[in-house]
Order: C-alpha cells, then sequence, then structure tokens
C-alpha cells in the first residue's frame, strides 16, 4: 500500500461524528485495513471525538470552536491525530478507574480510555500552541 495522508475538518458537534467514522471507514475500504484495525480504529475515533465534542468546549472559550483529524497510514501502521482547540485535557493522565462485577457499582468516566488501549498500540497527548492533540496509532501488520 502507497503512503496516505488524509485530514477532515469537523465541526464541535455530535452530529459531525458519524461523519468522521464514515470517513475513517472509507479510508480502511480504500487502503485495505484488516477489520480488527478498522474496528479498533474507528471504536477510538468515536470514543476521542465524543469526549473533545461533549467536554472540550463547555463552557465555551475564546474564538471558534475546532477539530481535525488526519490519518497517515503505510504498509506497517495507521497513525490518526485529533487535534482541537477546546480546554487542555490529557485522557492519557492517570489511571483508568477499577472494573468492578456489577456495573451498578462501576465508576463513571475513564473506561473509554481503556478500551482505546486496549485496541491501540500508542495512545499519545501533547497540547501545543494552544492546541490539544491525540495520536492513535495501530499497527497493521
Amino acid at each position: 500500500m502507497p503512503d496516505s495522508h488524509d485530514t477532515l475538518a469537523l465541526p464541535a458537534d455530535l452530529g459531525a461524528i458519524p461523519l468522521a467514522l464514515q470517513w475513517i471507514e472509507d479510508l480502511a475500504e480504500r487502503l485495505g485495513w484488516p477489520p480488527r484495525v478498522t474496528f479498533g480504529l474507528t471504536l477510538s475515533l468515536d470514543e476521542a471525538l465524543t469526549n473533545v465534542v461533549t467536554y472540550a468546549f463547555d463552557p465555551p472559550g475564546p474564538g471558534t470552536p475546532a477539530i481535525t483529524v488526519s490519518c497517515q497510514a503505510d504498509d506497517t501502521r495507521v497513525k490518526i491525530e485529533l487535534r482541537d482547540n477546546g480546554r487542555p485535557y490529557d485522557p492519557t493522565a492517570g489511571n483508568p478507574p477499577s472494573l468492578v462485577a456489577c456495573l451498578d457499582e462501576a465508576q463513571v468516566g475513564g473506561h473509554g480510555v481503556r478500551l482505546m488501549r486496549h485496541y491501540l498500540d500508542t495512545l499519545d497527548y501533547q497540547h501545543q500552541d494552544g492546541w490539544n492533540c491525540l495520536t492513535l496509532v495501530m499497527t497493521i501488520a
């Protein structure tokens, strides 16, 4: 597979998330990713975007909310960068909550990061020049 690089700009709106998921699924089909890669990246992107749209811009800050998703892929790996200009927040900091036997006892929050870490080879966060950047990497082969 030749190297591929694509970028998608999104509004900070939950209704835009299905567009991003369809975009990544279209890339996966075009580039021939294995189903496990497509599933893991789609699930992880859905979780990350939901958190950004729900929390990064509430309350609204100065400027227009902006979200971009970029994807770089080659024969060995797929790298997705999710960038937003919302409030800084590192979802990779700290430990996810403990798993419990009964859902009624489960702590709300943090379980999506656990799920992402299960599927991804790398989950990294940086804040640079007013932008949050969450990097998701998954090995293809």
